[in-house]
């Protein structure tokens, strides 16, 4: 059962939605923008939830047939779109929302529209949305769910609310772990560090044995990367990450590495480290490299991960990055 009391953070977007609700100044159309894995689901969820439930308060009842049919996502008045190709084209918005749009709800108080990755949408897709976004039936409430929101047109943007999920408190996260799934003390720092502040990836390091083995992999370069080659890296990283979506993974492992390093260096306290086991190997790196050095290379990777979100050609990506981080070990 999904509702607002389960939204990890950003309690200054939930205290929105449900002043809304409760003043009755409900928008027409809203977009939720962040990282998947941020919560962007379950915030459109629960907020529907609460539209269309039956005891009409700030939080769904859970108990209600709407609720129910809501959670089984079954509901008539809460419609999904949603495409797994690379676009979500204009026939798709004009069957699935504005032809639809025009009959009433079935059984409840609005009808709810909900466009999972709407950054998919073509430009002439987002056109025709923006007809029925510019006159909606009374009834009417659409949300838009996207990664990213530079591919949303200007005119789309001005006419829905903005509401920009930020990243979630890492001793929040750390304690969610702990509570609801169990999760170790260390394993759940670890996770909720490595997250950088997202619950969704959080929940699936700490749950995952494969993130424990790429952990290793990486690891084993990170630890001998001072005697390795250029062309040894590189195969080893292309070697363990086979594909686009684990090379995040390696990279985001990579960076905590570094910000260890970095922490070493300005504190010498290893207390404050992440990976506390590795600690020598961490000391090494940080006595003999300067910290212009560390910064270059923490950057080089951040520049990577977006070169990757922008989808620029995988291997010159990652050799480059590669590259720069053993300029910057070479002095």
């Amino acid at each position: 059962m999904q509702d607002f009391s389960q939204i990890i953070g950003n309690r200054g977007i939930v205290e929105h939605l449900q002043n809304a609700i409760n003043a009755r100044k409900v928008s027409h159309a809203y977009i939720f923008h962040g990282e998947e894995g941020m919560g962007k689901k379950s915030l459109a969820l629960s907020f529907a939830k609460t539209l269309q439930c039956e005891e009409k308060g700030t939080n769904p009842c859970n108990k209600c047939k709407s609720c129910i049919q809501a959670d089984s996502g079954n509901h008539p008045d809460i419609l999904w779109i949603n495409n797994e190709k690379n676009s979500i084209g204009v026939d798709e918005i004009r069957t699935g929302i504005n032809a639809d749009v025009l009959i009433k709800p079935y059984q409840s108080p609005y009808k709810i529209y909900i466009v999972e990755d709407a950054d998919k949408m073509t430009e002439n897709a987002q056109n025709a949305l923006l007809k029925t976004i510019e006159e909606p039936p009374e009834y009417a409430v659409i949300i838009l769910l996207c990664c990213n929101i530079n591919t949303l047109l200007p005119t789309v943007l001005s006419r829905c609310v903005v509401l920009n999920l930020k990243p979630v408190n890492r001793q929040l996260i750390k304690e969610f772990l702990m509570e609801k799934y169990r999760i170790p003390d260390y394993k759940a720092e670890i996770a909720a560090d490595f997250s950088g502040g997202n619950v969704g990836k959080a929940i699936k390091y700490a749950s995952s044995e494969d993130f424990e083995k790429k952990k290793d992999d990486i690891f084993h370069i990170l630890r001998h990367i001072d005697d390795m080659e250029l062309h040894e890296i590189i195969s080893g990283i292309k070697t363990i990450s086979d594909n686009k979506d684990s090379v995040f993974d390696y990279i985001d492992i990579m960076l905590l590495w570094f910000r260890d390093v970095l922490m070493l260096k300005a504190t010498n306290d290893p207390n404050l480290l992440l990976f506390r086991d590795e600690y020598q190997i961490i000391k090494k790196q940080a006595n003999v490299r300067s910290y212009d050095q560390i910064d270059r290379i923490i950057k080089a990777m951040e520049e990577a991960r977006m070169k990757l979100n922008s989808n620029v050609n995988f291997d010159i990506t990652i050799e480059l990055m590669l590259l720069d981080i053993k300029e910057n070990y070479n002095g």
